[in-house]
């Protein structure tokens, strides 16, 4: 799967996730059949209760007054129209049924409002959404990642078959004219190329092992994996002892990878390699083998100053 593909799953996913987070907060925000009177209204306090009444109770006497100053006056002017009278009766009976009916509560007229309504604040929601975006997109990245990391990788590459060049090539460079070996670093392979004698394996520790590759000539090659077998350091030649010696924990090896000193454990681990119909050295970096301690050596070491 290339790298567009997987970027392409990645923004999917990320847009999927960021959707379902702004979905599940509006959906928490939705209307409830349950009132919250309680929690909007509160409780009266007593003081205002009695505040009210008291104002309600001085309205109506001042009705009263009005009423009665009203039939007051229309019987001192001694009228004797009963048009009159009836219209100041008329007037002192509207007055008196205002005066008489309360004013009404507001807090009675306050409409209840729901738990999502009174319980989330715009803040509230505009901080939910965001932290349901920022989760969706870490959510996303992370799964992006262990997808790219976990997912095999089927052309090229680490993992797959890595071709070295041509064998012959490679041969003839790595025995030195003194006789010293020079070991080549194949990058794409992350191993390091060494020669081996074929008639050596039968006796080692490689007995019966797809590690060498020849063509019937003299050396046949092995492929190391660079990695130190204790803690996974990069292990570097060291031309002068003629060995791998590893810089983070004093490991040491022989060119061959055999394990000659510190705290590893086994001998460096190497790749499968085969020699295809072209004549190129192909190491097979998705096959690692591994061997323990060898009793007998195949090559001396040191064979001068150690580097650490």
């Amino acid at each position: 799967m290339s790298a567009t593909t997987l970027f392409v799953i990645g923004i999917v996913a990320s847009a999927g996730l960021a959707a379902l987070a702004v979905f599940t907060v509006a959906w928490r925000r939705g209307p409830s059949a349950e009132p919250i009177t309680s929690a909007a209204t509160g409780k009266l306090d007593k003081r205002a209760v009695r505040s009210d009444r008291k104002r309600q109770t001085e309205a109506a006497g001042g009705g009263t007054a009005v009423a009665t100053l009203t039939a007051t006056d229309d019987d001192d002017t001694d009228t004797d129209t009963d048009t009159d009278t009836a219209t100041a009766t008329a007037t002192a009976t509207e007055t008196t049924a205002d005066a008489a009916a309360p004013p009404s509560d507001p807090a009675l007229q306050k409409i209840p409002i729901t738990e999502a309504e009174y319980g989330v604040t715009r803040r509230k929601f505009l901080n939910r959404a965001l932290f349901g975006l920022f989760v969706g997109a870490f959510l996303g990245g992370l799964s992006l990642s262990f997808l790219a990391f976990l997912w095999p990788k089927l052309k090229g590459g680490f993992g797959s078959p890595i071709n070295a060049g041509n064998f012959n090539e490679i041969q003839s460079q790595l025995i030195q004219p003194d006789g010293s070996i020079l070991p080549i670093f194949m990058a794409a392979a992350q191993s390091w190329i060494v020669p081996f004698e074929p008639d050596l394996q039968d006796t080692s520790s490689f007995s019966g092992l797809p590690v060498v590759a020849t063509d019937g000539s003299e050396p046949g090659v092995m492929a190391l994996w660079q990695r130190c077998v204790h803690l996974g350091c990069r292990v570097p030649e060291c031309l002068s002892s003629q060995g791998f010696e590893c810089p983070c924990h004093g490991s040491k090896y022989n060119f061959h990878g055999e394990y000659e000193d510190g705290p590893a454990p086994r001998n460096m681990d190497r790749f499968a390699v085969e020699i295809d119909d072209g004549g190129d050295l192909i190491i097979q970096t998705g096959q690692v083998v591994e061997t323990s301690r060898a009793s007998s050596k195949t090559i001396a070491y040191p064979q001068g100053p150690s580097c650490l």
